[in-house]
């Protein structure tokens, strides 16, 4: 085969420009599709308190976290102010990824919602001051056994209600799956609640757990457009747990059960943006240990869950 004087030119070129480049170009690995992040329900049976959490989660590694409302609020009624919380935060070189909150915004109680609004508006207004840019967004009041079916063109309607507040304050509420719930408990629902409110701000909250829970296949997943999953909760169950059976409490780290956790990452990764993968257990063995052990751990088991996926 003969190259024209065009085709050599061109060839040497590109050989010689990989020639010069340093080593650390030529070779620079490609950026990681997951953000490790730690969701504070892992030690909040410690009762360590807002500062305390944020300090044993950097020590062990985590430069992301989702925080609790309750938690936060605590701080601030015992004298902590936001301009302080985010010094620290800037000094722990943290980023608060989402909010974990429970405004009552899905209910039919008109009264009842109109106030689940007004809190929901206060915290995400809180939230823009600290420098969170999400809030999650469960079917709070509508999960109980006894909770009336709520039907899922109002339940549109009223997720839309509260991504419209997030055009005013910046903080996107993320659509979250129960998987115990009445309401909201299959990843069909929530896809069509988040498709339904037709905002564009619409984003949807999921968790390994919650879709064992819930009964919905990890097989669907490919269905939810990578751009509506920005974090999504990992855990594992072992085997002892029926779907019927397991509760929040049964979970534990990746990797320390049966979950198909690494192909449900193969099937939600992105290449654009990296995933925030945000560790949620609420294991009372684990709140029986020293808290730094236990992140420490956390970090590893999370290290171990996403290497080579």
């Amino acid at each position: 085969m003969s190259y024209t004087r065009r085709q050599t030119l061109t060839a040497l070129t590109a050989a010689v420009g990989a020639s010069v480049l340093p080593q650390s170009a030529q070779s620079a690995p490609a950026p990681s599709p997951f953000t490790l992040c730690l969701n504070m329900s892992t030690i909040r049976g410690h009762k360590l308190g807002f500062v305390k959490e944020l300090e044993t989660a950097s020590k062990a590694g985590f430069r992301s976290v989702e925080i609790w409302i309750d938690t936060l609020q605590e701080y601030l009624k015992n004298g902590g102010t936001i301009a302080d919380a985010r010094k620290r935060i800037g000094d722990l070189g943290i980023t608060i990824e989402n909010l974990i909150g429970f405004s009552p915004w899905i209910i039919d109680d008109d009264a009842a919602r109109s106030k689940g609004l007004d809190q929901m508006k206060g915290e995400m207004e809180l939230l823009a001051q600290l420098g969170c840019k999400r809030t999650a967004a469960p079917p709070v009041g509508a999960q109980t056994p006894n909770s009336p079916v709520i039907d899922l063109k109002k339940a549109a309607e009223r997720y839309r209600a509260i991504l419209e507040l997030s055009d005013q304050t910046g903080v996107v509420p993320q659509l979250e799956l129960w998987g115990f719930s009445k309401n909201l408990n299959k990843l069909s629902e929530v896809m069509y609640v988040a498709i339904e409110s037709g905002h564009p701000s619409a984003r949807l909250l999921l968790d390994i757990y919650h879709l064992y829970k819930g009964g919905s296949s990890q097989a669907s997943l490919p269905l939810v457009g990578k751009t509506a999953i920005e974090v999504f909760h990992v855990n594992d169950h072992t085997a002892n747990f029926t779907r019927e059976a397991i509760v929040d409490a049964d979970r534990v780290f990746p990797g320390d059960g049966v979950a198909p956790i690494r192909e449900t990452l193969k099937l939600i990764k992105r290449t654009d943006r990296p995933i925030v993968l945000s560790l949620e257990v609420f294991n009372k063995n684990y709140y029986a240990q020293p808290a730094q052990d236990v992140l420490n751990t956390a970090m590893t088991k999370m290290k171990a869950m996403v290497a080579g996926v």
